[in-house]
């Protein structure tokens, strides 16, 4: 059995999917799932399913929604009551964020060691797994609690996955990609340093030192304050020719994840 999160909730077994209907029971295997085994007491799961509003037969209704999950999973899940609340154990299935933890985590270590082509794999494969904004067709609440986080560990996964590239030499295909990233996420100074790095790297030193001043001129007025330590440390290497290949700023820049 396969469990997805990132992007629209599914469940697929032997190649079919299992429909899960209604937000709130998609809500409610979701937040099991994330929960990664931990008990999920009443309080917390009629939090995600209704938010500061519960009905007033929100017991039995949070009991028809368990009975109704069950039924749809069957026997390979366990989900159990507990004291406090509910509990689910997915025994040897597949769940796409814990697949992606693992991978993701392995490519940053990986990275550090500087091992690049290997970083590169683990991360692409990480990466791969995503088919979307995360918990899709869940409810407000648990979006809110739960997506900032998984978006967050995309997002580092992203950057390192393009620190392994730019090691190896791969700026040239990097150009459009960078480009685009730091169009939608104009503040992450990551994305912006490594922009410049590719730049610089394809000879477009001049377009280089432009995105610095750009992403200066933005940090004060939109936050009121200066490039953080990575960024500068790029516009120094631009402006003293640091950002070969085999330069000083190279090698600390890949150390940094």
């Amino acid at each position: 059995m396969e469990f997805s999160v990132l992007g629209p909730l599914r469940v697929r077994t032997e190649g079919r999917e299992i429909p899960i209907p209604g937000h709130k029971q998609r809500t409610l295997l979701a937040a099991l799932l994330l929960a990664n085994g931990d008990v999920l007491s009443d309080e917390r799961l009629v939090s995600l399913l209704w938010g500061q509003r519960p009905p007033t037969t929100v017991s039995a209704q949070l009991y028809t929604y368990v009975s109704r999950l069950r039924q749809r999973l069957g026997g390979p899940v366990e989900l159990v009551r507990e004291p406090a609340g509910y509990r689910l154990g997915v025994r040897d299935a597949v769940f796409d964020a814990a697949e992606f933890q693992r991978l993701s985590r392995a490519g940053h270590a990986t990275l550090r060691e500087g091992r690049h082509d290997a970083a590169a794999r683990l991360l692409r494969s990480a990466l791969g797994l995503w088919r979307g904004p995360a918990l899709g067709g869940v409810t407000e609440q648990l979006r809110d609690a739960e997506a900032p986080q998984l978006d967050e560990a995309r997002m580092a996964a992203l950057e390192s996955r393009l620190d392994a590239e730019l090691a190896m030499g791969e700026h040239r295909q990097l150009v459009a990609e960078l480009t685009g990233l730091v169009a939608r996420f104009p503040l992450r100074e990551r994305f912006r340093a490594q922009w410049m790095t590719a730049l610089y790297r394809c000879e477009r030193q001049a377009e280089a030192l432009a995105v610095y001043r750009e992403g200066r001129r933005l940090l004060a007025e939109e936050l009121g304050v200066d490039p953080g330590p990575a960024l500068t440390a790029t516009h120094r290497a631009v402006l003293s020719g640091g950002l070969a290949l085999d330069g000083p700023a190279h090698r600390t820049a890949t150390a940094v994840p």
